[in-house]
C-alpha cells in the first residue's frame, strides 16, 4: 500500500506538479552549485534546503572550521538572495541587530524627525553566528523576527523581506562564557542539525582545493519569487491521515504526563515536544517529498526528518546524561517500537469536509 492520501484532501494541479518536477530539478541544480565549493556534508545540506521551502529556521551545532559560514552564503548566492552574517558577542545589543531609531534634520526646512535605520537581520537568509555567546536579552531579539517575520522599535511594526530565513551555530565544546539558549527559544528552529567531521577522503579533498590558487564561480539556480511560490507549494501537498497519526504518536510519546508514556522515555527526559513538533515533522515530511520529485509524503520521509526536529524538543535528565543516552537514541527507539498504523488511523468526518 503506498502512502498517497485517500479522501478528503484536496489532490495537487498539474501546475502544481510541473512545479514540482521544476522544484526537483532545480534541487538537483543547487546541490551541484553547492558541491563546486563545499566538499560533503550532503546530509546538511539536505536538512537545509527542507527547511527553507518549508519555511522554517535551523539552529546548527558543530566545531569550528566545517565551512557553515561558506555554506550558508553559498547558498543564499545559488538562490539569489541577500545575506546578512551576525557574529554573536557578549557585548552586542538587541539595536545591533534589528535596528534603531536616530534623529534626522531635514537641512531646508530645520525639522527634526525619527528615522529607523534597519540592521541586518533586513535580510532573506541571517546566519546567526555563535548565538550562545550572547545573552538572553539579544537572543531574545530575535524571536519576533523569527516567529512573526517583523520586527517592532518605538511601537511600529517594520515587515522583514520575504523569504526569511534564520540560521543559527553553535559551539558544543565551548561553554565558559556562552548563554545556553532557553527551550522555548530553541522551540522557535524548525530543526536542530550536527555538522560532523568530514570523512578521510573529503578532507584530503578539503586540503588539496582551500590551498590551492583556485576560484570556484557558483551559479544563480533559483530567485525569491520562485521560493515563495515552492514554499506554498509544499503546504498544499496532502499526507494520509495514517502519517498525521504517526506524527502525532512519536510527539505524544515524548510527554511524560501522558499516560501512554513509555516508561523508557519517563526514566530518560525531563520535557517533550509540543505541537510545534508534529508540524514540522509534517511539513518536513512534505518538503522532502517535494524535493524528491514526489506529489506526497510517505513514512520514510518522516523517519528522515525526525531526529533533527526532535533532539532540541526533547529534553533528558540526568539519569539519561550519566549513562550515555541522548535525544537521538531516544527518538530512534520511539520511531522502532511506536506502529506506523493503527486501526484507528482515520481523519475526523468534520476535517475531511474542511479539507475536501
Amino acid at each position: 500500500m503506498n502512502d498517497r492520501v485517500s479522501g478528503g484532501q484536496a489532490e495537487l494541479t498539474g501546475d502544481d506538479i510541473k512545479s514540482l518536477e521544476n522544484l526537483s530539478e532545480a534541487y538537483k541544480a543547487v546541490r551541484h552549485q553547492l558541491g563546486k565549493v563545499i566538499v560533503g556534508q550532503n546530509e546538511v545540506i539536505e536538512q537545509l534546503m527542507i527547511a527553507i521551502f518549508a519555511q522554517g529556521h535551523c539552529l546548527l551545532e558543530g566545531v569550528p572550521g566545517l565551512a557553515k559560514t561558506l555554506m550558508v552564503s553559498t547558498l543564499a548566492r545559488t538562490l539569489n538572495l541577500d545575506f546578512s552574517r551576525i557574529q554573536f558577542t557578549p557585548d552586542l545589543m538587541p539595536s545591533d541587530i534589528v535596528g534603531t531609531e536616530v534623529i534626522q534634520e531635514d537641512k531646508s526646512t530645520g525639522a527634526r524627525a525619527f528615522k529607523f535605520l534597519k540592521g541586518p537581520v533586513f535580510s532573506n537568509i541571517i546566519l546567526a553566528d555563535e548565538i550562545n555567546r550572547t545573552p538572553p536579552k539579544t537572543q531574545a531579539a530575535l524571536l519576533e523576527a523569527m516567529q512573526e517575520k517583523q520586527v517592532t522599535i518605538g511601537g511600529e511594526r517594520h515587515g522583514l523581506p520575504t523569504p526569511f530565513f534564520v540560521l543559527a551555530t553553535q559551539n558544543p565544546i565551548e561553554q565558559e562564557g556562552t548563554y545556553t539558549l532557553p527551550e522555548a527559544q530553541q522551540d522557535r528552529f524548525m530543526f536542530k542539525v550536527f555538522v560532523n567531521y568530514p570523512s578521510y577522503e573529503e578532507e584530503f579533498q578539503i586540503a588539496a582545493t582551500t590551498t590551492a590558487d583556485l576560484k570556484t564561480e557558483v551559479s544563480q539556480v533559483l530567485n525569491g519569487d520562485d521560493i515563495i511560490r515552492l514554499q506554498q507549494l509544499v503546504r498544499r501537498v496532502p499526507v494520509a491521515p495514517h502519517l498525521i497519526h504517526f506524527a502525532l504518536r512519536i510527539v505524544r510519546a515524548t510527554r511524560i504526563l501522558e499516560d501512554d508514556c513509555p516508561e523508557f522515555v519517563k526514566e530518560a527526559i525531563s520535557w517533550g515536544a509540543g505541537p510545534r513538533g508534529v508540524q514540522n515533522l509534517l511539513l518536513g515530511a512534505k518538503a522532502r517529498a517535494v524535493l524528491e520529485g514526489r506529489s506526497y509524503a510517505t513514512t520514510d520521509d518522516l523517519r528522515a526528518v525526525a531526529k533533527p526536529v526532535l533532539r532540541h524538543r526533547v529534553i533528558t535528565n540526568f539519569n539519561a546524561e550519566s549513562s550515555g543516552v541522548s535525544s537521538d537514541d531516544i527518538i530512534e527507539r520511539l520511531m522502532n517500537e511506536i506502529p506506523e498504523r493503527s486501526d484507528g488511523d482515520q481523519m475526523a468526518p468534520e476535517l475531511v469536509k474542511a479539507f475536501g
